[in-house]
């Protein structure tokens, strides 16, 4: 996959070594590194990697398990980093074929390659394609539908405490409470979840990859959440995405690359990050809500 992606491979290093190979390393274009399970040492290696490739300009492409996924997001620092989590041939390969499009070079200014990113959005729609197929290919015709949003990862219970509201200068704490309870839309998580599960049970009827939309599935798990005062973990959120983890992962970055979706550290646990809606995107979700409820007569 690498000759084939345009790369030259340096070379083998089992991760004990790769620190000082790192240190020796003159020059490296992109460096694959795959921690499927945790080891002692793996969080200090992430960071230097991720150091290494800012002051270098080197692409990473970050291959890690479900055991490692939310220290490697945590992690993540490069530009040029791609963070993959079980990844299949398709996917490998789309992000090799990415790396080997956008090579970083020290002191340069690079305009995103449109080539590029076409080469890796071909990738991803053969993969897709090959997934559904093998989907319609095992599928029972008589399978019991399933309403069930699967399974959860659960995470750490919020601590979240909402900061009462500060009256306007000229209004009293009275007409600001009725001015927000005359504001504020029906919505609840149930409600919010009770739309996602709609949109699971398409995948007992008709093939679900036809429909991914990852995008919104996250965006409507993490609303639900926020009503809730619940925390979202990577990978409870890669779950809810309901697309590959490797899919998923790319469409948090982008969500966070656009603002909609922000990162907050754990205060228990550096090693972990958890994602929420940005307020402007909570505050779009909610009006969306009650548009669409106000057009369905609900």
């Amino acid at each position: 996959m690498a000759a084939a992606a345009g790369f030259r491979l340096l070379g083998v290093t089992a991760l004990a070594d790769a620190p000082v190979r790192l240190d020796l390393q003159a020059q490296c274009d992109t460096v694959l590194f795959f921690c499927p399970a945790m080891t002692p040492l793996l969080e200090r290696l992430l960071v230097q990697l991720e150091t290494q490739a800012i002051q270098n300009g080197m692409a990473v492409i970050l291959v890690a398990g479900w055991e490692t996924v939310e220290l490697a997001f945590a992690c993540l620092r490069g530009p040029h980093t791609q963070l993959l989590c079980d990844p299949d041939r398709t996917e490998l390969a789309a992000a090799l074929v990415a790396a080997g499009e956008h090579r970083p070079v020290v002191g340069h200014v690079h305009e995103v390659d449109r080539e590029g990113a076409r080469l890796q959005q071909l990738s991803e729609e053969v993969g897709r394609l090959a997934r559904t197929l093998d989907a319609l290919t095992e599928r029972t015709r008589m399978a019991t539908p399933s309403f069930d949003l699967g399974p959860r990862i659960s995470d750490r219970p919020s601590d979240y405490i909402g900061m009462p509201a500060l009256a306007p200068i000229g209004t009293t704490v009275g007409s600001l409470a009725q001015t927000a309870e005359k504001a504020a839309p029906a919505i609840t998580a149930a409600q919010v979840r009770d739309l996602l599960r709609a949109r699971r049970i398409r995948a007992d009827f008709l093939p679900g990859d036809l429909f991914a939309d990852p995008a919104w599935d996250m965006m409507l798990d993490l609303l639900a959440a926020r009503l809730d005062h619940e925390r979202v973990s990577v990978s409870s959120l890669c779950i809810a995405a309901a697309v590959p983890p490797t899919t998923a992962l790319r469409w948090i970055r982008t969500l966070t690359d656009k603002g909609l979706v922000e990162r907050h550290a754990d205060p228990h646990d550096g090693r972990r990050v958890f994602i929420a809606l940005a307020q402007e995107a909570a505050d779009a979700l909610t009006r969306w809500f009650g548009a669409s409820r106000r057009l369905l007569g609900a």
